[in-house]
């Protein structure tokens, strides 16, 4: 990075959104937070037996379960949703991390610039950046601005049909502040190069640029071939085949690139996903 380049991260904060439960007679329940509905009232994912139609306990708060739309609606009887989450709610790793979430997970799961909730995932590869290490890119002359895109199951839903171009994505919402877009277009002006920290921040920026809304919700879907107008460089993790990052970064780097990086990350034992390791792609063939 150059004096007058620009870093663009997700200022995104992860909720606790994993809920562990237990019915009457005592069977265990796991829901992943999806979205608020009302005051005490949210949908979520469900792992284990279909329990609509059943009181649910965590700790002392009592959760009543039924179906709306397809979807499983959960209705707090005492509490709100944020009091509920923030006392009762754990990270929510991501499955492959077969562990229970720790104490220390509140606090690596987390970019140490987070702000608004929303997401039920961490943008990982912002999880490489340090406070240590943002004040050293400052201090070069970077600018670092932010968007907030809540990370939702869109972004981890696999690619199951047989043709790419037939997938799709679940809607996220996204915010992209003014001062953020000025700067994206000054360092066009100037020909200074746009850094861009995750897929969630790639989306985001790449929606502006085709829509012109600054905010809203998107659906987009980048694959091969994709013309990008204002990323010049990807800053990312290692992600799971069939995935839409993947996808993504295969639109940027070229399929067989990328691939070929994919065995060379393997090879030297590089760590894939969340807590994994990272890689930063660069425009126009570069190395």
């Amino acid at each position: 990075m150059k004096k007058g380049d620009v870093l663009i991260l997700n200022n995104t904060k992860v909720i606790p959104a994993r809920i562990i439960a237990r019915k009457e007679t005592g069977g265990k329940v796991e829901m992943l937070f999806i979205e608020q509905l009302n005051k005490n009232k949210f949908t979520a994912l469900v792992k284990g037996k279909n329990p609509e139609g059943k009181k649910l306990y965590v700790k002392d708060y009592i959760l009543k379960c039924f179906k709306e739309k397809g979807q499983y609606v959960f209705e707090i009887q005492n509490s709100d949703c944020k009091n509920f989450l923030d006392t009762v709610g754990l990270p929510p790793l991501p499955p492959y991390i077969r562990r229970a979430p720790d104490d220390i997970d509140r606090y690596y799961y987390q970019t140490v610039f987070a702000q608004k909730d929303g997401s039920i995932a961490a943008p990982t590869a912002s999880l490489h950046f340090t406070e240590e290490l943002l004040k050293k890119i400052k201090k070069e002359g970077i600018k670092i601005k932010y968007i907030n895109l809540k990370v939702g199951v869109g972004t981890f839903n696999p690619v199951k049909e047989k043709y790419i171009s037939m997938h799709k994505m679940d809607e996220e919402y996204y915010e992209i502040p003014d001062d953020t877009i000025s700067e994206i277009i000054k360092a066009r002006k100037d020909n200074n190069k746009i850094f861009v920290c995750g897929t969630t921040c790639v989306r985001a920026i790449e929606s502006y640029a085709l829509t012109g809304k600054k905010s809203g919700f998107t659906d987009l879907f980048i694959y091969p071939p994709f013309e990008f107008k204002f990323v010049d460089t990807i800053i990312t993790n290692f992600h799971l085949p069939r995935s839409t990052p993947l996808a993504l970064v295969c639109a940027f780097g070229g399929r067989e690139k990328i691939l070929k990086l994919y065995e060379l990350a393997k090879r030297t034992g590089y760590r894939f996903l969340s807590y994994g390791d990272a890689m930063m792609l660069l425009k126009n063939n570069e190395n």
